[in-house]
């Protein structure tokens, strides 16, 4: 499996959204027709979209153990999330789930649900953003302990390594 395979059922959504800003360079997918449309995102919603995907960075940098002095504090997606009310739904074989109360769902109110269940089954924690500070992409942690550190160990991890030993041999 690929180390930057996407995260699984609902979170691949807050994966894709956060990764639309390229950290190191800058460039936001949330400028693209085509992103905004991938995520259902319109045009006017596009600040409340960049105020949101920070605050789930936030998240995702605490799910990792990182808490960097740049990073947004999570109480922010605790205030965005509380304006995306959910319902529990029950279908005909009475599993429950939750749903967003709004038709259709807006972004945030799809994020919140997405949290909810991934919250539910134990993988809302496994998404993480790399602890590199030219990087910050979110990634799924597959791995079986849980305490993956980068996005990818061939580019992230080997710089970071890389650094560590040089600075080791003065």
């Amino acid at each position: 499996m690929n180390e930057r395979d996407s995260a699984p059922g609902g979170l691949a959504l807050i994966e894709a959204l956060v990764n639309t800003l390229s950290v190191d360079t800058g460039a936001d997918a949330l400028d693209t027709a085509a992103a905004r449309a991938a995520l259902d995102v319109a045009e006017p919603d596009l600040p409340a979209a960049r105020v949101l995907r920070e605050a789930l960075r936030a998240a995702c940098l605490a799910h990792a153990g990182h808490h960097p002095p740049e990073a947004r504090p999570v109480s922010v997606l605790d205030r965005l999330l509380a304006g995306a009310p959910l319902r529990v739904m029950v279908d005909e074989d009475g599993a429950a789930s939750l749903r967003p109360v709004e038709e259709p769902p807006g972004l945030t109110a799809r994020v919140a649900a997405a949290i909810a269940a991934a919250s539910a089954d134990g993988t809302w924690a496994r998404l993480k953003a790399c602890e590199a500070a030219d990087c910050r992409w979110v990634y799924y942690d597959r791995s079986p302990g849980g305490r993956r550190r980068w996005c990818s160990m061939s580019v992230c991890g080997a710089r970071a390594k890389m650094r560590t030993y040089r600075a080791k041999r003065g």
